[in-house]
């Protein structure tokens, strides 16, 4: 018996030329036989008739040693490689599943059959046989005809090894996703999880838009953006940190319901759940509130779950986290108040308030106001502390230059945000309609940029002239996509969810 899957030393990377190290330069040798022989390695096309799903659905139940006369065209990815002399076994994957080819030196030509014993784990193959099931029972095609789709030059990690750094994966997806089911499984569901998304806001009347992603203003949220320049027209850009402000230029002109799925870039650090570009979903309703918004993100929430687990009920790092309406609310400053030795309020001087933000290790900046000191408590000692969905109500004004003051309350907004585990998986709220307060509140911003904060809004003269027009009542919602693909299928970093996320040149 000989095995065919192959193991790289660890010296094995892809920084080396295919012929300077002897796995690579052995598949070159083979690749050119194959062309000496008259054959293409790489052709045009393949017509398979069934998946191995396919293969699978029709036999699976069939007996050991059983033919059937079901004679099937698949193709795959050869995972496994099998030589008994004049028996070869393979075990071929393709996007559906796994099933073996069964191999004969009797049923073959020599050529072909020294061209299936030479072949190569990783290989793309196909083949046309008949269903059979071996004698252990085996689920197979018996290759009556045999082509190589694409000859493989690289061997694949270590099948026992595999790929289990998150930084070599990361870098190294394609692989990953040959190697890893569990890698494939997430994109699946990363796509299903859109979908429903999508068809949630759709069947809730949402008209789905596209806004520009280069900007000659980057606004909607307090983050630093990515800066380009036009050539043509010579002018400096940024990328977008925000659909918003496009959006309710939409309201505005009589679209009530609008939402956008689209990728976002904030010049930020990378961490576990942050990655300078992500997907977000922002939403927009005419004539609704902050309320009406946290109402629908229960119920997209828990409908997405659902669609996803089979319940509102889902594992996650050991917990159960339930989106079984209703979530539980709490405003900033009493989860700020019940983490605190000592009560504080918007009132509190501020040099009080510095004091304790710099104790429990919060940013501190002397242009700081009590809203803004209190929101970063709120997130070194509140926040993290979370695990439940819980919505968190009455944002300061200070932080929230683009919501709409309560109605009741003094020094807050109806704003909330959406806390699960410690980390923000929505934001939203009732918007600012009226174009004087909001032109304040850019101002306010501009200042304190000026006073050294680098993540403030500017003053976007574009859209408070369309807010001039009038733009009705309005409810805002965004969704961070990526984490809430991380929660739905029980993901720690936000690499495991992006295909392709940002790293560091190597």
């Amino acid at each position: 018996m000989t095995d065919n899957d192959e193991r790289p030393d660890e010296s094995f990377d892809d920084s080396h030329q295919l012929a300077s190290h002897p796995l690579t330069a052995a598949r070159l040798e083979k690749l050119e036989a194959i062309r000496n022989d008259g054959l293409d390695p790489y052709p045009v096309g393949f017509e398979r008739d069934h998946t191995t799903a396919d293969v699978r659905d029709r036999h699976g139940e069939l007996e050991p040693g059983a033919s059937t006369g079901d004679v099937v065209t698949i193709a795959g990815r050869i995972m496994l490689h099998r030589s008994f002399g004049k028996l070869v076994f393979l075990t071929i994957e393709d996007a559906t599943g796994r099933i073996q080819l069964f191999v004969s030196k009797s049923d073959l030509d020599e050529a072909l059959f020294d061209l299936i014993e030479s072949s190569d784990v990783g290989d793309w193959v196909g083949a046309t046989g008949e269903v059979i099931t071996t004698r252990k029972g085996e689920l197979s095609v018996r290759v009556e005809s045999f082509v190589l789709l694409a000859k493989g030059l690289r061997p694949l990690p270590d099948k026992w090894h595999g790929l289990s750094d998150i930084e070599t994966r990361s870098r190294n997806r394609h692989v990953d996703l040959i190697v890893n089911p569990d890698a494939r499984k997430t994109a699946v569901i990363r796509a299903e999880i859109i979908s429903e998304l999508r068809r949630q806001f759709e069947n809730r009347g949402f008209i789905e838009v596209e806004t520009p992603v280069l900007l000659p203003e980057a606004g909607g949220a307090l983050a630093r953006p990515f800066e380009t320049h036009h050539n043509a027209l010579d002018m400096d850009m940024f990328l977008r940190i925000a659909t918003e402000l496009h959006l309710k230029r939409l309201i505005v002109g009589g679209i009530e319901k609008v939402f956008e799925i689209g990728r976002i870039f904030r010049n930020e650090g990378v961490d576990s759940t942050h990655n300078p570009e992500f997907t977000m979903l922002e939403s927009y309703e005419a004539l609704a509130d902050y309320t009406d918004v946290m109402a629908m993100v229960e119920a997209v929430f828990a409908s997405v779950a659902d669609h996803i687990h089979g319940s509102t009920d889902i594992p996650y790092q050991g917990d159960v986290i339930s989106f079984q309406a209703p979530f539980r609310t709490a405003t900033m400053l009493e989860l700020v108040n019940d983490s605190l030795i000592e009560t504080v309020s918007y009132d509190t001087p501020l040099p009080e308030l510095r004091a304790i933000a710099e104790r429990v290790g919060a940013k501190v900046l002397e242009t700081f106001g009590s809203g803004k000191l209190i929101a970063e408590i709120f997130e070194a000692v509140a926040e993290p502390k979370i695990v439940q969905p819980t919505f968190v109500t009455e944002h300061p004004i200070e932080t929230s230059p683009l919501a709409r003051r309560h109605r009741i309350e003094d020094h807050v907004t109806e704003r909330f945000e959406l806390i699960i585990c410690g980390s923000e998986y929505a934001n939203g709220y009732s918007e600012l309609n009226d174009p004087l307060d909001q032109r304040g509140r850019f101002e306010a911003q501009a200042t304190a940029r000026l006073g050294g904060e680098d993540e403030t809004h500017p003053i976007d003269e574009d859209f408070l002239r369309a807010l001039e027009y009038g733009m009705p009542p309005t409810g805002g919602l965004g969704i961070g996509v990526d984490r809430l693909v991380m929660l739905l299928t029980d993901q720690t970093h936000i690499r495991e969810v992006i295909l392709f996320p940002t790293m560091r040149p190597r």
